[in-house]
């Protein structure tokens, strides 16, 4: 579940096996809260990677990488689902 238009954003690699661990939390996230994440590939994407590190700016190291435009607030690697759903609804 993707919406290109959303402030959150969730960088990630195909092959990054800790990304694939977090796609239920993403799903659980669009059906309890409505909320959806703008899906960004960064491995294989010289563009979404230049952005990834504008804005992981050395903080991560890696994926998967959310970022919330509105707040400003990210998360590094995999984390639980009430961390995630804080996250992104701005708390």
């Amino acid at each position: 579940m993707t919406d290109e238009n959303s402030h959150l954003l969730y960088f990630y690699g195909t092959e990054c096996t800790h990304c694939h661990e977090m796609n239920p939390l993403h799903e659980r996230l669009a059906e309890e809260e409505g909320l959806h994440l703008k899906k960004i590939e960064m491995w294989h994407n010289a563009q979404n990677a230049a952005y990834y590190e504008e804005l992981e700016d050395g903080r991560c190291g890696g994926v998967p990488f959310y970022y919330n435009l509105q707040t400003k607030a990210f998360i590094c690697g995999n984390c639980d689902y009430e961390k995630l759903k804080a996250w992104a609804k701005g708390e």
